[in-house]
């Protein structure tokens, strides 16, 4: 499964050793380079393949509609803001805000349109709506299904659609639909009127636990910090949490969790005393979990008794590093040595355990399973490398990539139901960590981008096929232009920052395009680089951020 970046780096290392264009830098510096072309094909094939899905599933939209569907096999006639909303649609929106910004402002926008004015029901808040019926699925109104489709929309889909894009049509709803919830807020005391099952109240509290600190940030209203201190009052003063009968560690379950890190960070940034309230219970509920749900290697199993302390599923969650995020966020506030260490535990046995590993299993699509578990585990390894940069795990993550790339069909689609959203969010995560953030604006297939950092320098090699004219576009700190977070801790389906632009600070760049040469303020490289390259024709860019000297 390897073969593809031993053929990228064989490739590379002939450009390098016969392309007049790397004469301008030192030699010892080729390894970079060739690492950074390696990096540009990686990421090509990452944005086709999200490109592809995207255009395949538009293929499948609802003729009169014009939404998709949750699953093409037994809900080809619903959508469903759960699951059509939360996972799938969402990533063809911010594959086409890279890639393909045509469809990003036409088709992709006309289908929030009409979603909005077709699947709302209280308010903003969206149902389940049947394409046969052109209506409703439900004739009664269902409010407990209602509030955890507008969870799941919000936070699964809509919230990292924001973290990205920022101000757009996909915030407005974002918000609209927090607000009708609001209206509802008492309605969330009595969730488990609705729910069979404790795990699912319990992933919609985490889900609004996440959704609620990120927007009181966002946008500095009291509101949703006191909503979100009414949840975990709930968890961690009212009812001892960690000693709960059932708690599940796999996806969906392990939202509260990371719900529950993400406030206490919070509150350790605005220096309230009520993060003091919560630390007993906090640190007992997270202590119970290293103790009893993991197994030798550091992964977490599906679910557990903190009552018994007793291992109920003992498979592995695919959603290791969900878990480890608030672990690390613990850690951040508190730097208590154990969770760091929890952190790390897992990097050792990574290749030689948990290669072609099961990780959910579905035997009807082979012996692998579902590709949703490889892309929330190596969306797992992705977010925890953004901080911890482990030679193990990026050996790993590396290796995983092409086993979920080939579950993809022919035709773009992976599995034909809405957790192929899932595919493509993991494949713009990957490719966006070998671009350094950075992206090409228009895109073309023919048009390749690859980065590397190394301490303060990041090359950027971009190798055009065919004529090609427009803009590099860099990263922003967009934990701090977007979301107003003074610190950047690491979130459930964020999509992680690299290379990234201080508008205040000054960079120089050096490059074989002398046009490009000079030193240039943070505040205007923001608005992009103007590039333009003839057929093969291949263009390094070295970005390094200049001493502050006052």
């Amino acid at each position: 499964k390897m073969y593809k970046i031993f053929i990228y780096k064989y490739i590379s290392l002939i450009i390098i050793l016969f392309n007049f264009t790397y004469k301008k830098f030192d030699l010892i510096e080729s390894s970079l380079l060739e690492e950074a072309i390696v990096n540009g094909n990686l990421a090509q094939e990452s944005f086709t393949r999200s490109l592809s899905f995207t255009n395949a599933w538009l293929g499948l939209r609802d003729s009169e509609s014009e939404l998709i569907p949750s699953n093409i096999n037994n809900k080809i006639n619903l959508w469903e803001p759960a699951n059509s909303g939360a996972d799938n649609y969402p990533f063809m929106v911010l594959t086409a805000y890279l890639l393909d910004k045509d469809l990003y402002h036409g088709v992709l926008l006309e289908m929030l349109i009409n979603e909005k004015k077709l699947t709302s029901r209280i308010g903003s808040l969206p149902d389940v709506y049947s394409f046969t019926k052109n209506t409703f699925e439900n004739e009664n109104l269902d409010l407990g299904n209602i509030i955890f489709g507008a969870s799941e929309y919000i936070k699964d889909g809509l919230m990292p659609l924001n973290e990205f894009i920022g101000a757009s049509p996909w915030q407005d709803r974002m918000i609209e639909i927090l607000d009708d919830l609001y209206i509802h807020i008492n309605d969330f005391d009595s969730l488990d009127e609705y729910f069979i099952k404790s795990s699912q109240v319990e992933e919609i509290n985490g889900e609004m636990l996440q959704t609620l600190s990120r927007v009181y940030w966002m946008t500095g209203d009291q509101k949703y910090l006191d909503w979100a201190i009414k949840i975990a009052d709930y968890y961690l003063l009212e009812v001892d949490f960690s000693n709960v009968e059932y708690l599940k560690l796999r996806d969906h379950g392990c939202e509260i969790v990371g719900g529950l890190s993400e406030l206490y960070m919070t509150l350790h940034l605005l220096s309230l005393e009520k993060k003091y309230e919560y630390q007993p219970a906090l640190y007992r509920l997270l202590d119970k979990i290293l103790t009893f749900g993991r197994n030798q290697d550091g992964f977490f199993y599906n679910s557990i008794n903190l009552k018994a302390n007793q291992v109920i599923d003992n498979r592995i969650a695919d959603t290791w590093g969900y878990t480890l995020n608030a672990f690390y966020t613990v850690w951040m506030t508190d730097q208590k040595s154990e969770y760091l260490e929890a952190v790390l535990k897992p990097f050792q046995s990574l290749n030689n355990s948990y290669r072609n590993f099961e990780w959910e299993p579905k035997k009807q699509l082979g012996p692998l399973g579902s590709q949703d578990g490889y892309a929330d585990a190596i969306e797992s390894g992705i977010n925890i490398y953004n901080r911890m940069q482990d030679s193990k795990l990026k050996t790993w993550i590396d290796s995983e990539i092409q086993v979920l790339f080939g579950m993809q069909k022919n035709s773009g689609i992976i599995e034909g139901w809405h957790g192929d959203g899932n595919f493509a969010r993991t494949a713009l995560m990957y490719g966006l960590w070998k671009t350094q953030g950075a992206h090409l604006e228009p895109w073309q297939p023919s048009v390749k981008i690859g980065a590397i950092s190394n301490e303060d320098k990041t090359y950027f090699v971009i190798t055009a096929q065919d004529d090609w004219e427009g803009q590099l576009l860099f990263d922003q700190k967009r934990h701090k232009t977007i979301l107003n977070l003074p610190e950047d801790y690491p979130r459930i389906n964020q999509f992680p920052e690299w290379f990234t632009l201080d508008q205040d600070a000054t960079y120089s760049i050096q490059s074989n395009k002398e046009q490009l040469i000079g030193k240039y303020e943070g505040k205007n490289l923001k608005r992009g680089v103007a590039l333009s390259l003839s057929a093969n024709e291949q263009c390094v860019i070295l970005v390094k951020k200049t001493p502050n000297l006052k």
